[in-house]
């Protein structure tokens, strides 16, 4: 499964808080599309399918579809905030290649 970063689970309790509904969860997906030949996407959810891969760190739960586990399984989400902008990257040892935008990879 997709581990995050203390930082990160930081960002999204507040993103959580701030939507004023705590049956929220993070979602992350991989689909099709792209530079590279796959995405990321990341938002939040509060419906859970029977065959759905579901993780909670640090009081985070993260979940994701069978189909986009088998590209996260291992790979981990930050929050950066800095100069140079801020927002989530995900490391991904999984990824053969990325582009230049961080958010495309195969």
């Amino acid at each position: 499964m997709i581990a995050i970063t203390d930082t990160a689970s930081v960002k999204v309790k507040e993103l959580i808080e701030a939507e004023g509904n705590e049956a929220l969860f993070l979602r992350v997906a991989v689909r099709p599309g792209g530079c590279s030949g796959l995405s990321y996407e990341m938002f939040f959810d509060s419906e859970i399918a029977d065959d759905d891969v579901a993780a909670e760190y640090q009081g985070v739960r993260v979940v994701t579809d069978p189909a986009s586990f088998q590209y996260l399984d291992g790979a981990s989400l930050d929050y950066k905030d800095g100069l140079q902008g801020a927002g989530f990257t995900i490391n991904n040892p999984n990824a053969t290649r990325t582009c230049g935008c961080g958010s495309s990879f195969s």
